[in-house]
Formats: C-alpha cells, structure tokens, sequence
C-alpha cells in the first residue's frame, strides 16, 4: 500500500448558503405585524491550509472527493441561518495547487499558508429584508446561492536546502542517513529509495535539510525511470550536490561520464517557472566522491579529481560507512546554503493566498446566438446568473420581482438594442443549465404608453438610433400642445354649433 503521495487531484464542493424565509409577523392585537423572516446562511468554504503535521497527500489519495457543510435556513421572528463552518483541509507545505490544465493557481509555503479552492455559497435574503416602501409585506424570500464547485490539482514539491542527485545505488541514501537522524531503506540493488526523504543536518550553528531524491537515469527529464515524478521536489533546492560513486560495479559507468549525464537531465527538465525560480544546472553545485573507504573507490577518486576540478565545483571525497570527510562536507553545506538564505528576504508570516474577486461584477452582456436551427439571445454575468439562481420560481411574486430587477439593471433595454422582440427566447446563463424562456417586455405603466392598437411605443423609442436633442425635444412638445389647443377648439366648435344634445331628451 502506498505510504507517500505527492500528486493528486482533488475534487470539492463548497456548501449551499441557506434559504431565506417568506414570514408574518403574528402577535395578539397586532394583526398587522409585519414581515420578520430571517436570511439564510452562508455555506462553507473549502480552504487549504497548511499543516507542519502533514508530510504526504496519502489522505486526497484514498478520499479525494471532499464537500463543505450547507448553510442553515433562516426562520420566522427575524432569526438568521446560522453560517457553516470552512472546511480546511491540511496540505504539507510546498504544495502547488494547479488546473487540470496545469495552471498554476496557489504556492502554498510555511506554515498557515492558505487558499479558498472553492467559495461557498452566499445566504438567501428573507422577506424582512426584502421590505421597502412600495412592497411592505413581500410574501417570498430568495433562495441561497449554490457552493463552488472545482477540481484541482495537487503537488508536493519538497522544501529543503540541499538535494542528493545521482545514479540509482550511489550511496544518497546512505550519506543523509549518516549525517541526520532518518533512517531510510537501504540495500544492495539499484532503485531502493522509491519516495524522496527529508533529513535535518546542524553544522557550524545552520540547521539546514537534506533531500535524497529517488535515483535519476539517462532519459529522466523525458519521464524515464523514477526521475521524472520526483524531479519536482529539487526545484525548492539551493544547492545541488551530486553524489557519484567511485566503486561501481557496472564496467560502462565512471563519474565523469555519471556527472554529465545527471547534468544533462537537469538543463533539460523545465518545471514551473513561477514556482523554479533559478534554472537546476545554473545553482549552486558541488561533487560528492563517494564510497572512498573501499581502495578502488579511493584510487578512482584520485584519478577523476582533476578533470572534475576543471569544471570549478568543490570537490568531496567521503565515505557513508566510516564517515569519512562527512563533517567536512556538512561545514561546507552549511555555509553554502547561509549564502542562498541572505539572497532571499525572510518572511515573518506565511501569506495568505486568496483569489481575487472582479472589480465590479455589475456588468452583463448579450449575445444574439445563431447555432443552426437555434436563435436565442444569451445573457451573461455574475449578479444577473446570481439573481436567477436565487429566485423560486414556484412563486410567482419572487419571479416579478426578478423581473424588476433585471429590467432595472438594464437587461431589457439591451435586449432591445441587441434587436430582440417580444416572442424570442432568452437565455440567463450558459445554454445548459441557465434559465430560459420566451421574453416578453415588462410593462412599465398604464394604457397610455401603449399608443394605438397593435403598436408599441415602447419598442419605438428604442428603435430610434440617437437620443433627442432638446430642440428636438421641445418641438415635439410644441407639436403636441398645438394639437391638444385644435383639438379642443374644434370641440368648443361643435358645441357651439349645436351638435352636442343632451341624453335626456333623446330617450324621451
């Protein structure tokens, strides 16, 4: 069974927010007491956090479906829904949280590092709050707004100051258990460290970590071998230290021909640059000759020494079974990752990652869709989708008043410009799972907006193509006070005339 996981994706959902509540007051001798319904609360979120108690995503592994709690429903008497807790998830630090595209959305680092993956829902209003001058006593209440629903990525990329690399059976895992206090598998056969291990190691005052990464082989920036899914956790490194062994069994390897390859690799693995920072073959880099305890070992080391000096890295010669050059080696580390550490600004507190939200979410378009046999205008944006997902439209007062709203927030007019008529269908929000229906122009006040039969003033003046300037304007009004002065002239006329009788005698 597994033990250690590094990569996994994650599937969540944040919870509901509560429904509002549509309630009267009722009290004795007060018959008309008012609305008081409550809102609704809101529904959890999903955050990841980071925990120093967590070392692995073995727990997204086996459960990787996770789901917030919803918010509570309000209730009558002005009693709001209670709020749900976040759901935090602990993550070791250095996750990256990444798309299914492989965007990078978070670099969760140090301790109380956190992210909002999924935002939960936002509580319906209820009636009370609903209330205002001309709808006293509103009798429906909004729905809460449904949670976030993502799926993302997760990666561990290990945080140490200095990585082990080297060919499968070099002795990495037998350098970092003599120089810390882990205790990792060791053995005589190639590819015996399958995950990476951490280990701490205190010298000349710096306590540094050390990374033993699994064995890399020719090929492995091309997904070869193991080097490939544990190359991820050297791009936090600062100092890479190669481990090359001068007691090989294998007649076609030496150190020098190790060195290249292994140096290869890491000029061509690219990893995430927001995340890499420094190129892996252009930080600081040093030789480990190891296994000189054994005499050919020691020989081969002396013989590869100079042309390994010709390439300006420090040189060590030590040995993991009698420590041989290791308190050498540690002083060395250390001062070559103190050097790394002043280059980088220390930062007193993690912080906290959070996704910013659009400046002003006010905004909508539409969109007059032609896709085959289909034509229908599309609405789109975050308060007006927002609006209908909080309407029930069980209630048909809750329906008018998502009507209004969106009349007031301009939709109908653009609707209008965008050339629909009353008959086309609208949609509000993506084509599945929106709300669509066929639109019909509200209506904005009695029978004198209408104009004459089977026309519409309303669809005319938004046909016209420019604004009326004021000379415009005031000749309209000129024309139509003249026409209200003839018509009533022409009135005072015929009474004048006689053609006016009176009722009463012509039922006699």
């Amino acid at each position: 069974m597994a033990s250690f996981v590094d990569r996994v994706t994650l599937h969540v959902t944040a919870g509901n927010g509560g429904h509002g509540v549509a309630s009267v007051h009722r009290e004795k001798f007060k018959p008309l007491g008012g609305p008081d319904g409550g809102n609704g609360g809101r529904g959890g979120s999903v955050v990841l956090v980071v925990d120093p108690q967590v070392t692995t995503l073995l727990d997204y592994h086996h459960a990787p479906h996770r789901t917030a709690e919803n918010g509570k429903q309000g209730a009558g008497d002005m009693r709001h829904g209670a709020n749900a807790a976040d759901l935090r998830l602990g993550v070791p630090s250095g996750t990256i949280v990444k798309t299914k595209d492989g965007e990078v959305l978070a670099d969760l680092v140090g301790e109380g590092a956190e992210y909002v993956l999924a935002q939960g829902g936002r509580g319906g209003l209820g009636n009370a709050a609903l209330a205002t001058q001309k709808r006293k006593a509103p009798g429906f209440a909004l729905l809460g707004e449904p949670g976030e629903e993502a799926t993302a990525v997760l990666e561990l990329k290990s945080i140490a100051d200095v990585a082990l690399v080297g060919f499968p059976s070099a002795g990495k895992s037998s350098i970092i258990a003599a120089m810390s206090r882990v205790r990792p598998k060791i053995a005589d056969y190639p590819f015996t460290t399958l995950v990476p291990n951490l280990g701490v190691v205190e010298s000349g005052g710096t306590k540094y970590t050390i990374a033993d990464v699994p064995g890399l082989i020719e090929g492995a920036s091309e997904g070869k071998g193991l080097g490939h899914d544990f190359l991820r956790h050297i791009e936090r490194c600062s100092v890479i230290a190669h481990v090359l062994d001068t007691a090989t069994l294998e007649t076609e390897r030496d150190p020098l021909r190790d060195l290249d390859i292994i140096s290869k690799e890491l000029r061509a693995y690219s990893g995430d640059e927001a995340i890499s920072g420094v190129p892996l073959a252009e930080r600081p880099q040093i030789v480990i000759l190891n296994k000189v305890d054994i005499p050919d070992g020691k020989d081969l080391a002396e013989i590869v020494r100079p042309d390994l000096e010709e390439r300006g890295m420090p040189i060590f010669e030590v040995s993991a079974v009698s420590h041989e050059g290791l308190r050498e080696l540690g002083f060395a580390l250390a001062a070559m990752v103190a050097e790394e550490r002043a280059k980088v600004p220390v930062l007193e507190k993690a912080p906290i990652v959070i996704r910013p939200k659009a400046v002003d979410e006010s905004g909508f378009t539409v969109t007059h869709v032609r896709d085959g046999a289909e034509d229908y205008y599309q609405v789109r944006g975050a308060k007006v989708e927002r609006w209908v997902k909080q309407t029930n439209f069980a209630n048909d007062e809750a329906v008018g008043y998502l009507a209004d709203r969106l009349a007031k927030a301009g939709v109908e007019e653009r609707l209008f410009k965008a050339g629909a008529t009353p008959g086309c269908e609208v949609v509000i929000g993506p084509r599945v799972g929106g709300i669509m229906f066929d639109w019909e122009p509200t209506m904005m006040a009695g029978a004198e907006l209408l104009g004459q039969r089977g026309s519409d003033l309303r669809i005319e003046q938004h046909e016209r193509h420019h604004r009326a300037t004021r000379a415009e304007k005031r000749q309209e009004f000129k024309e139509k006070m003249d026409a209200r002065a003839e018509a009533r002239k022409e009135l005072w006329t015929e009474r004048d005339a006689g053609h006016w009788t009176d009722p009463s005698q012509d039922d006699e």
